[in-house]
């Protein structure tokens, strides 16, 4: 195998472990809640099957030798033999963290990672029955020098499969569920199930501890039959097993076109064909399958099985047809950036084009120019949508991070979420990641009370932390909120006045007050503990938020908890703005942000000069002139217009000297030089090739604020 392959197996590898260790996490947490949630239990021990037959076929042997023998002992836990606990899951997020360290790191050194590896599975050991004398045999690699891929236990289209499961009738007493085993195939793919029920005898001769049923099941998976085999495997010799395809997932029949009830009944040896013919000879109007019942050929449960079987390769061959040249790619973040680049190179080249148009008034060019203006905006849109992915895949993560929390600080935490299925652009949740866990981490820590206080206070035990994410407009909020105690005003401002941010008997509004947590060093805590005290948290989610271009706020009632508001762009690389123009410069201010445009005249000018607060429709709405912010010279014209933003409940209007119109705007960060000017965010460039700067609505925002209390 050439060096080129094992290396792409190996990262296609990586990529799909982080993906099934994230859902290994999920089926965890859910079994701590739930023990005796069967389908999280299936789900753990499929995962760790997963990792082991591709670990062993991509060249990870120590993470495939692990993963096997944390299978066995999920093995023990669905049939009952163990019995899920706090120890069992502590061992097994252990042994999840172990396998992404391992999968990153796969030579660590001479000794490897053998002495992390006993102690879990001493743990697990301890866990296990001691008579547990049961092993599953280990995976067994292919010769060197074959192609890995021919030994791949899931084929790549869907197969469907006729299974028929007898068990023994003493398989209850092995402790074994059969209708757990039909679950864990239904985790394989989409399966029809029809149990046969003939054999059970009258009530007086029945044994209350035999099994006289068997089932007939119809799947599509493409998992393939080592899957197949791997949820009986521990009842080899107990049962007869029986594997058939029916449809091999690549036939281009038609989705009718599959065989007769009679044909599946002969098949199965359910009936003869000179039976069947005999049948057909009568003419009689019923079904045939009533017929084949009224004649007493074959049951009612097998004509059942036949008629799923004839349903199940019907839906699964829609499907295909439906899925015909649908495919799924995994392409590198870095492709996709080098992407979004060209697309935003391709809008300001498609801006210029239509610039020129209309400066042409040549009818064939406009004509072309707005064709292009079209292709492209479907370009960017698509592009766009590619890029976005939901936020549950971030919120998943937070449910690991608050019950270690919990547990370290002795406190009783649960956390839920809401809006998992609201989409972002994936750089913003990537650089969302870190705040979020400083959120969270306060919540626990600061928020939430030790089970003891809440219940003195009448409160539930277990506190509550709560992730929620919505689609506004072109922003996503999210909101962080506890059900703990609340912000301590009384402290906060005591700590402000030590450290000289304000006097002891000035009065500020609760908003502003609140918003001082996020100041660098600013903390509440009296004592420096590993989860919080150092009071860096806050500030990092001030500035990992301006980062972004989102905006932060801060609610809180005594005794009942805090809400701390998120409000972020749903993308960082193309926004629609609005153009205008001041001292000859071109500005781009948000259009998420902005209200309306007012005309201010002369007069109007003159007679606000002194309070900088304009009336509009009996609201008064403060101003800045963009013209002294940025320090430009130059008159001012005799009509000016008022941009008015809205942002956190507070409107202030930008005095510009012209509003161009509404501009597709392709953001370009600044160079160090600018990259603390006061007001900016960042740049664009124009059709005509020249640079307008993006305002930075928050910031002026609190110039017009600090403005106000001098």
């Amino acid at each position: 195998m050439s060096e080129e392959l094992q290396d792409r197996m190996r990262q296609a590898f990586t990529d799909e472990t982080f993906e099934i260790l994230t859902a290994l996490e999920a089926s965890l947490l859910q079994l701590e809640e739930d023990p005796g949630d069967t389908e999280a239990v299936s789900s753990i021990f499929r995962a760790f099957h997963t990792i082991k037959g591709s670990g062993a076929m991509s060249g990870f042997d120590e993470v495939s030798g692990f993963t096997h023998d944390i299978e066995n002992v999920y093995d023990l836990v669905r049939s009952g033999r163990v019995l899920p606990c706090r120890t069992l899951i502590d061992l097994t997020l252990s042994a999840a963290d172990l396998i992404r360290e391992m999968v990153l790191n796969p030579h660590p050194g001479e000794y490897g990672y053998q002495e992390q590896t006993a102690s879990i599975l001493a743990g697990f050991k301890s866990l296990s029955p001691s008579d547990e004398g049961r092993k599953r045999p280990r995976v067994v690699l292919p010769p060197s020098g074959l192609n890995p891929f021919m030994f791949s236990a899931e084929p790549g289209g869907e197969v469907t499969y006729r299974i028929r499961f007898k068990p023994v009738k003493e398989i209850f007493l092995s402790g074994t569920n059969p209708v757990l085993l039909m679950r864990e195939l239904s985790g394989l793919g989409d399966c029809r199930v029809v149990a046969h029920m003939d054999d059970i005898p009258e009530l007086d001769e029945l044994d209350p501890e035999a099994c006289y049923v068997y089932w007939d099941i119809i799947l599509t998976t493409s998992r393939g039959t080592d899957a197949i085999r791997d949820v009986f495997i521990f009842i080899d010799g107990q049962c007869e097993l029986n594997i058939e395809v029916v449809d091999d997932g690549e036939s281009d029949l038609d989705t009718s076109d599959y065989k007769r009830l009679g044909e599946i009944l002969i098949e199965k040896s359910e009936l003869t064909r000179e039976n069947l013919e005999k049948v057909l000879s009568e003419k009689k109007t019923l079904p045939l399958g009533e017929l084949l019942i009224d004649e007493g050929l074959v049951d009612r449960d097998s004509v059942q099985a036949a008629l799923a079987e004839q349903e199940q390769v019907r839906l699964a061959r829609e499907s295909r047809l439906r899925a015909e040249g649908i495919s799924s790619l995994r392409v590198s973040a870095g492709k996709l950036d080098r992407l979004v680049n060209l697309v935003g190179e391709l809008v300001t080249v498609q801006a210029r084009l239509s610039q020129t148009s209309l400066r042409s008034q040549d009818p064939g060019l406009i004509s072309i120019a707005e064709e292009i203006e079209r292709l492209t905006a479907e370009l960017r849109d698509n592009t766009m949508n590619i890029r976005m992915v939901p936020i549950g895949t971030t919120f998943s993560r937070f449910r690991r991070l608050v019950r270690d929390l919990s547990q370290e600080l002795g406190k009783a935490v649960e956390i839920t979420t809401e809006g998992a299925e609201t989409e972002l652009d994936k750089t913003v949740i990537e650089k969302l990641n870190d705040p979020l866990v400083h959120l969270i981490r306060n919540c626990v820590d600061h928020g939430i009370e030790l089970p003891e206080v809440r219940a003195a206070a009448g409160k539930k035990r277990k506190g509550r932390v709560h992730l929620a994410a919505l689609q506004s407009g072109p922003n996503v909020i999210i909101r962080i909120s506890d059900d703990g105690a609340g912000l301590d005003r009384g402290v906060i401002r005591r700590k402000a006045v030590e450290k000289g941010l304000m006097a002891p008997d000035e009065s500020i509004p609760e908003r502003e007050l609140f918003s001082m947590i996020l100041l660098p060093g600013f903390t509440t805590s009296e004592n420096v503990t590993n989860v919080s005290g150092r009071g860096v948290g806050m500030d990092v989610v001030k500035k990992s938020v301006e980062a972004l271009r989102g905006t932060i706020g801060i609610e809180s009632t005594p005794g009942v908890g805090t809400t701390i508001t998120l409000s972020l762009p749903l993308t960082l690389a193309i926004i629609e703005g609005l153009l205008v123009e001041v001292g000859g410069e071109m500005f781009v201010v948000p259009l998420s942000a902005v209200k309306e445009c007012v005309e201010l005249g002369r007069d109007s000018a003159r007679r606000t000069e002194a309070t900088r607060v304009i009336n509009i429709r009996s609201q008064l709405v403060p101003y800045i002139r963009l013209r002294e912010q940025f320090s430009m010279d130059g008159d001012r014209p005799e009509r000016e217009q008022i941009v008015i933003v809205r942002q956190d409940g507070q409107k202030v209007g930008f005095v510009v000297d012209k509003v161009i119109g509404e501009f597709q705007t392709v953001i370009k960060t600044l160079g160090r030089v600018f990259r603390d000017v006061t007001g900016v965010s960042g740049a664009t460039i124009l059709g005509d090739g020249s640079v307008a700067l993006i305002l930075d609505v928050p910031q002026l925002l609190e110039v017009v604020g600090k403005r106000g209390g001098d």
